[in-house]
């Protein structure tokens, strides 16, 4: 590849970085001055100019898309030899790691993922069974509880309560909470990492091996940065590894998730030699717009410093209006909305940005009493509908009966016969003997502790999870999730619901 198509188009700094000699470098690049194409661009000089082989390189960004996207540039840059480069989120990383070290992790081959919501019925469970008030020890407050402490790399056995009882509290509920994890070969989002970061500390010759492959690793958005993935870095990263690291300083937002923007600082003070270079060149704001972010931005403590620019031009005016209430608000902004329609403006060229969704209501209905229509975007992912969480809950259960999040999710979904006084003498089985609620279910069962009815439904739910499993086993996923939907009663359900949700599920089942 000629060399200049990877130079051609950049401004000077960002030449610096793209080109710069191998080493630890911090690029310290403020928002819109073209980050990702550096980095793009970088993994090619890497690539064609230092002759790394992309079996040697790790990318790491924060978002899914981020990373989908960084793949497709680098694709594109180098017409498909990226093959082998590791990209992706620390989260999948570390996932991908586990996969292939479970042992050596001490987890299952079939360890599942538990996402948010799982996580909060599993603590909701240990909270009662603990007896405590659930108003007084919220689940969601026990989850950050846990993640902000798996984040900073401690265990239960490290925490000293120094005889505090709320935290002794917390921290009782932290250990049950590993306890069942454990049990049924679980792991959430912050259990990745540090399950991750112990794996690579304990296991030398696992350590050596990912260190001895990777020889370049760049990091996205380092400013987003926690302490245990500052430290499963530092694990990564060899003695004779080049680390490559973007951030700005004046965007960090995440410090209530633990994100420490004075990992920049300690990149610079622990990686030997590293250097800084700024990208202070903006290529998406106007002159006004940089000229306040400057003068609002300065008055932060402990920057590192840039002042952001631009050859462009220097647009309009930023205007203020202070409303009176939300009322007001929404009455002015629609009203605005309407000047530039009148104009010759067209509504398509035209966004209302809102910090929560709870804002919305007063907007929309602004929007609806002048006639205006408008389309609202966002809203729930995916994997986070509830449909779609059912019918994956029966696929994670065929694969890990001892999962007790999915268990639970759908063990009276659809609805069985089995009420809340059933799922509580499973739960209590499954605490009382130290087993998973699957296997409380089948002790149950032979020791005819249930009344006939529940027995009944709890038989035939049993069952039904073994012959998905047995007639599935040889199918590709995609008819295994479509016979899931299908004989687990899923479907039928949505079938005799009415309304605009059901036939958009089924909708959703049809094209998945």
């Amino acid at each position: 590849m000629d060399v200049s198509l990877l130079l051609d188009g950049l401004n000077d700094k960002q030449r610096e970085a793209v080109a710069a000699p191998l080493g630890n470098h911090l690029v310290l690049a403020g928002a819109g001055s073209g980050k990702t194409r550096v980095l793009v661009h970088r993994i090619a000089w890497l690539m064609t100019v230092e002759q790394a082989s992309p079996y040697s390189i790790m990318s790491v960004t924060f978002t899914n898309k981020a990373a989908a996207e960084m793949r497709g540039r680098i694709n594109e840059l180098m017409h498909g030899s990226s093959a082998g480069m590791w990209n992706g989120t620390f989260h999948g990383l570390c996932h991908r790691m586990l996969r292939a070290h479970y042992l050596d992790a001490n987890l299952p081959e079939d360890f599942n993922i538990l996402d948010s919501d799982d996580q909060m019925r599993l603590l909701r469970r240990l909270i009662k069974a603990q007896n405590l008030d659930e108003k007084q020890w919220p689940a969601r407050q026990a989850a950050w509880y846990i993640n902000a402490k798996k984040d900073e790399g401690l265990r239960p056995q490290h925490i000293d309560t120094f005889n505090d009882p709320v935290e002794q509290t917390w921290l009782r509920l932290y250990q049950a909470y590993q306890e069942a994890c454990d049990r049924a070969g679980l792991v959430d989002f912050a259990e990745l990492l540090l399950r991750a970061f112990e794996l690579l500390k304990r296991s030398k010759h696992i350590r050596e091996h990912y260190q001895a492959r990777f020889k370049h690793i760049l990091v996205d958005e380092f400013q987003d940065t926690n302490n245990i993935q500052f430290a499963w870095l530092r694990l990564m990263a060899g003695p004779d590894c080049n680390v490559m690291i973007v951030g700005d300083d004046d965007q960090s937002i995440y410090g209530w998730r633990g994100a420490k923007v004075e990992n920049i600082q300690r990149f610079l003070n622990d990686f030997k030699g590293a250097s800084a270079i700024f990208l202070e060149q903006n290529y998406r704001s106007t002159g006004n717009i940089l000229k306040a972010a400057n003068e609002l931005i300065a008055n932060n403590n402990e920057r590192m410093g840039k002042n952001l620019w631009t050859d462009g031009a220097e647009g309009e005016l930023i205007s203020v209006y202070a409303a009176f209430n939300e009322l007001d608000e929404a009455r002015f902004v629609v009203g605005k909305i309407k000047e530039w329609q009148q104009t010759g403006g067209a509504l398509q060229d035209t966004a209302m940005l809102y910090r929560s969704n709870a804002q919305s209501r007063v907007l929309e209905e602004a929007l609806i009493q002048a006639g205006m229509p408008y389309r609202i975007y966002g809203g729930m992912r995916f994997f986070e509908r509830q449909e779609i969480k059912d019918a994956l809950a029966y696929l994670r259960l065929m694969a890990n009966r001892h999962d007790d999040a999915s268990f639970e999710r759908v063990v009276n979904t659809p609805a069985r016969g089995l009420g809340d006084r059933t799922l509580e003498t499973i739960r209590m089985a499954a605490r009382d003997r130290g087993a998973t609620m699957w296997q409380a279910s089948i002790a149950l069962l032979e020791e005819q502790v249930l009344a006939g009815r529940s027995a009944n439904a709890l038989r035939r739910f049993i069952e039904l999870i073994n012959a998905l499993e047995d007639d599935t086993r040889e199918l590709p996923l995609y008819q295994q999730t479509d016979e899931v939907i299908r004989n687990s009663g899923l479907r039928v359900m949505y079938e005799q619901e009415k309304g605009e949700k059901a036939r958009h599920v089924l909708r959703t089942w049809k094209n998945w």
